[in-house]
């Protein structure tokens, strides 16, 4: 039984006290579960690749990086999905995805003595989980601003960020904890059984109505949000220089501790979005975005200027603080350049120049530090920060 009638999102638009904070937490619960499964699979895989199947680190690498290419690859057809056939159908056709991919790596951990088979499957199910998780968050976050409003759409995208983030940074540990203290077997059944519940979750939640059929060339909306998705792109390699090479510099420096960086990134992260995740709904996308912006490049320029692991920790925080808010600050305008009818394609196309920074930041930022060394990629990543500052005042000033 639904909680509330499907209704159309320009109706919703026009009257976005319809939507509640309950709804919102339930959507993103059923986030957090269905990312946990992309959790548990990064806890888990590295080691049944190269222990069990004995490949390559190489190969570790392809495992992990084909289900990102899935899901950049598929946003448009995600988006598309949302808008003609609604956000509720994408999120739980993502979930049943994400449920196949444990029959996938329950059937690949069946036959490890035939190695080249087993990695087969294994590559086909992180290829669905690729499609499942775009289908996933594409929906969610169409579905939560459909739910809940325009008005609100910087809050959808704030409690979605700490769901995705949570379930990843909760759900590789788990996963370790679950193949030691059970088997791998336990640990890809959860995989299986997680976004079930999610599944049964959705079903209750009420749906949003695609908002008519007037729609526009993919072409079209990538250019409506190309200043916003640019911008998006520019403040990632702060993030993706962190995650890749931060233990690589700590190292580099004779620093110890690298461990705690991409912790206190997380913790700033999570507490930015928890305490600030209205301020781009009250104040505006492009002012938050600046201060975001600003806070990020100050945290970067200090990782590349830092004498100490405690200097290179107060970057760090800086860089997870300011960039927390740069997505949902540029996601509100971005959402505001399409109609409602565009809006999955368009949110789609967003998530998209994300994916499209994590690409391209670790092989340049390998090149660049092979020649420059690791710290300058840091200045290297506050420069591009910068430089999306100053997309952003011209989009504003043209505005």
């Amino acid at each position: 039984m639904e909680y509330l009638k499907s209704k159309s999102a320009a109706a919703i638009d026009a009257a976005p006290e319809t939507g509640t904070i309950q709804q919102l937490l339930m959507l993103c619960s059923i986030v957090f579960l269905g990312f946990l499964t992309l959790g548990i699979s990064l806890g888990t895989l590295p080691a049944f690749v190269t222990n069990k199947l004995h490949y390559s680190s190489l190969m570790v690498g392809i495992v992990i990086g084909i289900q990102s290419a899935a899901t950049l690859a598929t946003r448009h057809f995600s988006g598309t999905i949302c808008d003609t056939r609604g956000s509720k159908k994408s999120v739980s056709t993502g979930l049943i995805l994400c449920a196949l991919t444990g029959v996938f790596y329950l059937l690949s951990n069946a036959i490890t003595s035939q190695p080249s088979f087993s990695i087969l499957l294994l590559l086909a199910g992180r290829l669905v989980l690729g499609f499942g998780e775009s289908l996933l968050i594409t929906g969610a976050l169409s579905w939560g601003i459909g739910l809940m409003g325009v008005k609100y759409s910087g809050k959808v995208m704030a409690w979605n960020g700490i769901s995705m983030y949570g379930a990843l940074a909760f759900g590789a540990p788990i996963g370790m904890w679950m193949e030691n203290s059970l088997s791998l077997n336990g640990a890809f059944t959860a995989i299986l059984i997680l976004p079930v519940i999610a599944l049964a979750l959705a079903i209750g939640l009420s749906g949003v109505v695609p908002a008519g059929s007037a729609r526009m060339p993919f072409y079209k909306v990538v250019k409506s949000i190309w200043r916003q998705g640019s911008g998006l792109a520019l403040a990632t390699m702060g993030f993706g220089v962190i995650a890749s090479f931060i233990t690589l510099y700590f190292a580099q420096q004779q620093w110890e501790n690298a461990s705690l960086s991409l912790t206190i990134f997380g913790i700033a992260y999570i507490l930015a979005r928890l305490f600030f995740s209205h301020l781009p709904d009250k104040h505006g996308g492009h002012i938050i975005a600046f201060y975001s912006l600003l806070v990020e490049v100050a945290g970067l320029t200090c990782i590349r200027m830092a004498t100490s692991s405690e200097m290179a920790f107060v970057g760090v925080a800086l860089t997870g603080f300011g960039f927390s808010l740069v997505f949902p600050s540029l996601g509100v305008e971005a959402v505001k350049q399409v109609t409602p009818q565009n809006r999955g394609v368009a949110l789609g196309a967003y998530v998209a120049f994300f994916d499209l920074a994590l690409g391209i930041t670790g092989p340049l930022a390998g090149l660049i530090a092979g020649y420059c060394g690791y710290s300058f990629i840091y200045l290297t990543a506050a420069v591009a920060a910068a430089t999306a500052i100053l997309l952003n005042q011209a989009h504003r000033t043209k505005n």
